[in-house]
């Protein structure tokens, strides 16, 4: 198993799971909160189906072209033929060059895709989901190609990725798209999973996980009026003590300040301080009193 991936008991058996539905032929829809590491698992099931996958965002820019392709430049060919010199045959021909989009690519050729955050998508363009998803066939309407579609390669599949949560530039899935798909809710994983997730992608003994873990849960008990720090700050604050070789103590002088410059504008938001030096100082006080508590 990739080393950017966690290893869990539930997560194995989720990956088992995703992967049967895919391989019976129905295309999958994670959706959870930011952190919770719904495009690590939909990458990780995509290497494990075995065969080429691509992955793309969406935006509220995103057209049919930019999913399916377009005419893109021309090519020239010129023909002289000259062989008898008292005649001189000249054949030129110009046609537009058709460059496939990654749908066309990938369900032509059976290959997986993962196409994250669709919602930022508008809706209008997803809609051509719907007849690849049932009636499996790429619709080409208004690409000015010959065929007005082409036939899905029975091994393509989708993998779907979404944030529920509403925000700017988000829009709502559409209820036809929904029903072709296996939606998946992921959930923030519990403290025990996360120290356990922390040890397995940066490298740090499991008392130095346990030790970040339970700093990074303090912190968002004070956070916790706005969006929760996800597992990617404990990996920020990790990974960046490694690397460095920050001793992992809220006593040390480094430490303390590379706690300030990651969780300073978080106690901030919560209107716990005002400034970066009074987000150290409620940094050292409230995680030394809570740690010698435990």
């Amino acid at each position: 198993m990739e080393k950017s991936f966690i290893s869990s008991p539930y997560l194995h058996s989720l990956t088992e799971r995703l992967l049967s539905y895919l391989q019976s032929g129905f295309s999958v829809h994670l959706t959870g909160p930011a952190g919770v590491g719904k495009t690590s698992l939909a990458l990780h099931i995509a290497k494990q189906m075995g065969r080429p996958y691509l992955l793309i965002h969406g935006n509220h820019e995103m057209s049919n072209k930019d999913l399916l392709g377009s005419f893109n430049g021309y090519t020239n060919k010129k023909v002289i033929d000259n062989y008898i010199h008292s005649v001189y045959k000249k054949e030129e021909t110009i046609k537009e060059t058709w460059v496939n989009g990654p749908i066309i690519e990938a369900a032509t050729k059976g290959y997986t895709l993962i196409y994250d955050e669709f919602t930022r998508s508008h809706p209008e363009t997803n809609t051509l989901f719907l007849s690849i998803l049932e009636e499996r066939v790429i619709p080409l309407f208004g690409m000015k190609r010959k065929e007005s579609f082409l036939p899905v390669h029975p091994n393509f599949s989708v993998i779907f990725i979404s944030n529920p949560k509403e925000y700017v530039g988000v829009f709502e899935a559409q209820d036809a798209l929904l029903d072709r798909l296996i939606t998946i809710p992921l959930e923030k994983m519990d403290h025990e999973t996360e120290c356990s997730a922390l040890s397995q992608i940066t490298g740090l003994s499991e008392n130095e996980s346990l030790y970040i873990g339970n700093l990074v849960q303090i912190v968002r008990y004070h956070c916790r009026k706005i969006e929760p720090q996800s597992l990617r700050t404990s990996i920020k604050l990790a990974s960046i003590a490694k690397r460095n070789n920050i001793p992992i103590s809220i006593y040390n002088e480094q430490f303390q300040i590379l706690c300030t410059d990651i969780f300073w504008f978080h106690l901030k938001q919560a209107g716990k301080v005002q400034t970066y030096s009074q987000a150290k100082q409620f940094l050292v006080k409230t995680i030394s009193l809570q740690m010698e508590g435990n």
